[in-house]
């Protein structure tokens, strides 16, 4: 399993007005993909990517470019001088490429049972029927983003690691399955919790009551043919 390493040295966009560099995350962040340092993945363009919990409120500075257009400070008037009369010039045509960007979301014990970092046959049915067919239609895909996440049952030290199993399970699914796209894996622990239960609950019914928390998370990033 291919895992993203990003180049810790800035790099510099030919022609761009902001530079790109490290923008550190915390664990907690769910906003944007991390790596293993807790920095932002970025893309070629210098843009992070976005997972399935991103909005425009949790927008973190220098991951989506500038976030407000620069004032202007008062000057004087400028003296407006003719231009000289040239040919006209015929715009390109051409348009920017269509974006193969989709994700899916493995739920509930479809994917894994209560304190399991195996990958159910239905959640294996549901990549082959919901992704597979997907990929097959992108030209050229960037990357795939593989979030795993748990119930909020244990410590988050423990919960953190089995999350981690959870997004690394699938991501061998997709290699095994041929997908060659570079993938990246991480795990929330039980930091995202999407459904809310009585902690009081007898233990069987508080854990099938979590069970929509235990899933894993899907985004594939490219462009479309």
């Amino acid at each position: 399993m291919k895992k993203l390493i990003l180049s810790i040295s800035a790099v510099f966009l030919a022609g761009s007005a902001w530079a790109q560099s490290d923008i550190s995350l915390s664990r907690q962040d769910g906003a944007y993909a991390q790596d293993s340092r807790t920095t932002a993945v970025r893309s070629s363009s210098g843009l992070c990517w976005h997972t399935g919990s991103w909005t425009t409120q949790a927008a973190v500075a220098g991951c989506d470019g500038p976030l407000t257009p620069p004032v202007n400070s008062p000057e004087k008037p400028a003296v407006v001088i003719p231009a000289p009369v040239t040919a006209p010039v015929v715009a390109a045509s051409a348009s920017a490429p269509k974006r193969c960007d989709f994700s899916i979301t493995l739920q509930n014990d479809e994917s894994f049972d209560f304190n399991q970092y195996a990958l159910k046959t239905a959640a294996k049915q549901r990549i082959d029927k919901d992704l597979i067919g997907k990929i097959a239609q992108c030209a050229k895909l960037d990357i795939i983003i593989v979030t795993g996440h748990t119930d909020l049952i244990g410590n988050q030290q423990y919960n953190q690691k089995l999350s981690e199993k959870r997004a690394d399970a699938v991501a061998s699914y997709l290699t095994s399955r041929g997908v060659k796209a570079m993938i990246d894996t991480m795990g929330m622990g039980k930091t995202q919790q999407i459904k809310a239960c009585d902690e009081h609950l007898p233990t069987k019914q508080l854990q099938a009551c979590l069970a929509p928390n235990r899933r894993v998370v899907i985004e594939v990033k490219g462009l479309q043919k």
